[in-house]
């Protein structure tokens, strides 16, 4: 489905942030042309998490920039920038995720690009906002994990600070300014004005934890305690944890502590009857769980708490879970196809609308794959040849 048909989108941003909500954008139909450096191209071509890689560049880059096209130029080169003013003339958003400052050095700044097209929706992600204190500060995941206080939520209370394994700043900011940009479209449906949206890697993942930094507003800012005892969620009473069992790895949510005590027969247990006791006992009580789940199969456990809606579930890696049915009838796994013809196996949209996915077989672009075809539709020696809106 094309929601976003006729929407053109000029991105300029690299890494994960800003391509993210590119590639979210083009997964609603919009145009997606991805303005890269000549030679080199996004950094993120490059940028290998593994050592798996595919036609030569990171697998990560190819997740993230599928269904979009690569407009190679120098925006330092006077004939290049000319010719992406005149792109900006004919796009509806434009959004990068350079540092404070890159912009307005380059002449793309927000000021100078609306007067070129005052009805565009401009776009930018920052590492810490324009607030002089850190705005300087490289917007990279594991330092804005460490910095916003994410990593005191993970792993137990006498281990280390622990980062989540996954750049969830970087999806989050991603996320954040695509539904910024997603709204104001609106607006300038309604109203015919643009505007500037922005969003820091910062904001977002302090928004990722309105939950706890709500607790710790209003609790005197008492710091979060991690359980010493499989730690889940600070802030939350046991049994809420991951458990071994005789085989694999059983994970609990909220339960009442006694219904749990006879339906495992831990009689232990019994004697929390007093809920108040849950969350400053929850060591305590996790420690004897620990003790007597790790007994018998997690299947076992499974099979008794189910029926009596204990919010549990088994702890699956990827090799077991892409084999179980309630993955498999998602179809969340999609080919998309390179330039050069080979597949690749990525994930699709999340989003549904009205029962229909928002798919797309095509693969990352090769770098200024598509300057030819852009050149030919909108421009010739610099000069605008068509007058057709997009």
């Amino acid at each position: 489905m094309n929601l976003l048909e006729d929407i053109m989108v000029l991105d300029f941003s690299q890494f994960l942030s800003g391509p993210s909500a590119g590639l979210r954008l083009a997964d609603m139909g919009a145009r997606v042309i991805k303005i890269e450096k000549p030679v080199s191209g996004d950094i993120c071509r490059e940028l290998y998490v593994s050592d798996v890689m595919i036609e030569g560049e990171s697998t990560i880059f190819h997740a993230i920039n599928r269904n979009k096209e690569s407009y190679a130029a120098d925006l330092k080169n006077e004939e290049d920038l000319k010719k992406i003013k005149l792109l900006i003339a004919k796009a509806d958003v434009m959004l990068h995720n350079f540092r404070p400052g890159v912009m307005e050095r380059l002449g793309l700044d927000y000021e100078t690009v609306t007067s070129i097209n005052p009805s565009i929706v401009y776009a930018e992600v920052s590492g810490y906002g324009n607030e002089e204190e850190w705005k300087y500060l490289p917007g990279q995941d594991l330092l804005l994990q460490s910095v916003s206080g994410l990593t005191w939520l993970s792993n137990n209370n006498n281990d280390l600070p622990t980062p989540m394994g996954v750049s969830v700043v970087d999806i989050l900011a991603g996320a954040h300014i695509a539904q910024g940009i997603l709204a104001t479209l609106y607006q300038r449906a309604i109203t015919g004005e643009g505007a500037l949206v922005q969003v820091s890697m910062f904001e977002s993942i302090l928004d990722f934890q309105f939950e706890v930094l709500t607790c710790f507003y209003n609790d005197k800012n008492q710091l979060p305690v991690r359980s010493a005892v499989n730690n889940a969620h600070a802030y939350i009473a046991a049994p809420y944890g991951i458990f071994k069992t005789k085989d694999n790895y059983l994970a609990l949510a909220m339960a009442d502590i006694v219904e749990l005590s006879g339906l495992t027969g831990c009689a232990e247990l019994k004697k929390y009857t007093n809920k108040s006791v849950w969350f400053s006992k929850r060591d305590e009580i996790k420690k004897i769980l620990a003790d007597w789940l790790v007994n018998e199969t997690t299947s076992t456990w499974i099979s008794i708490l189910e029926p009596a809606d204990i919010w549990c579930a088994r702890v699956m890696n990827y090799s077991e879970l892409i084999n179980e049915e309630g993955y498999k009838v998602l179809n969340m796994d999609i080919s998309v196809k390179t330039s050069s013809g080979l597949q690749i196996t990525t994930t699709r949209c999340p989003i549904r609308v009205d029962g229909n996915f928002l798919t797309s077989s095509k693969g990352a672009p090769l770098l200024g794959e598509h300057n030819e075809q852009i050149d030919k539709q909108f421009l010739i020696n610099g000069k605008k040849i068509s007058e057709n809106n997009f």
